[in-house]
């Protein structure tokens, strides 16, 4: 079993309102998210686009990575969107499809 754990970030719409989060599980958490299963931000503001996602091998990795990542810079945080996934694609499908995922 997987000890670490994905940082990731939504987004509205290309350009638009950004999250920045991280979980063990990212099919499901994305998931919750689109399905507006967590109560607060990203539900109230429709932030369910997963733009960007990267591993860490441990939880504490992810954890200093998600909070270095959300000290940063608005303008940093879109270079790294638009570096990896420049048409700020939805990439839950990519995860979705290659992980054969069903939630209950």
């Amino acid at each position: 079993m997987k000890s670490g754990g994905y940082v990731y970030i939504l987004a509205n719409k290309p350009l638009g309102t950004l999250y920045i989060g991280s979980t063990s599980d990212l099919v499901g958490r994305i998931w919750q998210h689109k399905h507006k299963e967590i109560p607060g931000f990203t539900s109230k503001y429709g932030v369910d686009k997963l733009v960007y996602y990267e591993w860490h091998d441990s939880l504490q990795e992810m954890v200093l990575r998600e909070r270095q990542l959300k000290e940063w810079r608005r303008n940093w945080k879109i270079r790294l969107v638009v570096q990896r996934n420049p048409d700020w694609r939805d990439l839950y499908t990519d995860i979705l499809n290659a992980s054969g995922y069903c939630p209950e």
